[in-house]
C-alpha cells in the first residue's frame, strides 16, 4: 500500500478552502477544521475511474489511525477530482458510490476491522462508512448539486469521522453545532434542506450525495456482511 499523502499546496486545494472560507458557506464545522489546519485534502484525476483510488485510500486510513491515537475534534478528508464531466446529479451519485464501494473493498482487502459502534447496513438508521476501524459518513459536492452549499466546481467527496458528532452530543455541543449549519443553509438556499435527518432516524446514506431521492431510494452500495 502507497504511504499516505496529500495535495495541499494544488491549486484546486486552495480554491477549496476559499470555497469554505466564504461567508456563505453554512458548515461550520468544515470552517472549524480548516481555522485549526486539520483539513487533509488529495486531488485526484477523475470520480468516474478507480486510477487514484489507491492512493485515496492510504489517506483515510491515516486519519483514522491517527484519530484513533489522539480524537482532536475537526478533523476531515477531501478528496477533490481535477476532471468536471458536467455530471448530473444522478451520475455523480451514482460515481460517488462506485468510489466509496471501491475504498470500501479496499479496507477489507487489507484487513481492517469495521467499526462496530455502526452498522454497515446502508437500509439501517444507524448505518455509516467504516475504515481503519473508524465510522464516516461523506458529504459529496460538485457544480450540478441543486443545494449551493454543495455547488463547488469540481466534484469532491468529503470525509468526517462518526466520533466527532458522538463526542459532540456528549458535550452538549451537537444541537447547537447543527441549528447554525441548518439556518446558515437555509438563508443560502431559500430553502430548509430536506434530506438531513438525526443519525438513527433514517440512514445517512441518503444525505450522502446532496440529491434529494424519495422513501424508494435504494442504496447502491454492497456492505460487507452482504458481501
Amino acid at each position: 500500500m502507497l504511504p499516505p499523502t496529500t495535495d495541499d499546496d494544488h491549486p484546486l486545494a486552495e480554491r477549496f478552502r476559499e470555497f469554505v472560507r466564504s461567508t456563505s458557506f453554512p458548515c461550520v464545522g468544515a470552517k472549524s477544521a480548516l481555522a485549526k489546519g486539520q483539513m487533509r485534502i488529495v486531488v485526484a484525476r477523475d470520480i468516474r475511474s478507480g486510477w487514484d483510488d489507491l492512493r485515496i485510500y492510504p489517506g483515510l486510513l491515516d486519519l483514522a489511525t491517527s484519530y484513533a491515537e489522539d480524537p482532536v475534534l475537526f478533523q476531515t478528508f477531501i478528496v477533490i477530482f481535477e476532471q468536471d464531466s458536467a455530471l448530473s446529479e444522478t451520475n455523480f451519485e451514482a460515481h460517488m458510490w462506485d468510489r466509496i464501494q471501491s475504498l470500501s473493498d479496499k479496507d477489507e482487502m487489507f484487513a481492517q476491522p469495521a467499526d462496530e459502534r455502526v452498522s454497515g447496513d446502508p437500509g439501517d438508521p444507524h448505518f455509516s462508512l467504516s475504515f481503519g476501524g473508524q465510522a464516516f459518513f461523506v458529504v459529496g459536492l460538485h457544480p450540478g448539486a441543486s443545494r449551493p452549499a454543495r455547488r463547488f466546481e469540481r466534484p469532491a467527496m468529503v470525509f468526517n469521522l462518526h466520533d466527532q458528532f458522538v463526542r459532540l452530543r456528549e458535550e452538549g455541543r451537537y444541537e447547537k453545532l447543527r441549528a447554525s449549519i441548518l439556518d446558515r443553509d437555509e438563508a443560502l438556499a431559500g430553502t430548509m434542506n430536506p434530506m438531513l435527518a438525526r443519525h438513527g432516524e433514517l440512514s445517512e446514506a441518503r444525505q450522502y450525495s446532496g440529491r434529494e431521492v424519495g422513501n424508494d431510494w435504494e442504496c447502491p452500495f454492497n456492505s460487507r456482511d452482504a458481501a
